[in-house]
């Protein structure tokens, strides 16, 4: 699998901008994911999954905050990655790594999956 981040509902150009200029040193690939294909699995969207195309577009909702998913991507070279998204002020709240399990998940699930995540180490907020 090429090493790729995924990207949903990241709309501000100078925060794609920051990602963008974050990424480069590392030849990571950045796919914007489409609220088009928010029907497919995180899996298809890096080119892992041999799941079925779901046939029709997503015309649902678009998710409520922008999230970024890690495919790929080994450790080290992760640490780093975060690193340079932190000093390029690029502030999301939700990110994952691609697992075996998430990797069947539409992005709708991963998410709703982090959102209750978040809540439950942060009750305060």
């Amino acid at each position: 699998m090429k090493e790729t981040v995924l990207v949903f509902n990241v709309n501000d150009s100078s925060t794609k901008l920051n990602i963008e200029l974050a990424l480069f040193p590392f030849h990571v690939r950045l796919k914007k994911v489409l609220l088009a294909d928010y029907n497919k699995t995180l899996g298809s969207l890096v080119g892992i999954s041999d799941s079925a195309d779901p046939g029709q577009s997503y015309t649902g909702d678009e998710l409520e905050s922008s999230m970024m998913i890690f495919a790929g991507i080994p450790d080290n070279k992760l640490n780093l990655l975060l690193k340079s998204l932190r000093d390029k002020k690029v502030q999301l709240p939700y990110k994952a790594i691609l697992t075996p399990t998430n990797s069947n998940w539409t992005p709708l699930e991963c998410f709703e999956e982090l959102v209750r995540e978040h809540k439950a180490m942060n009750p305060e907020k």
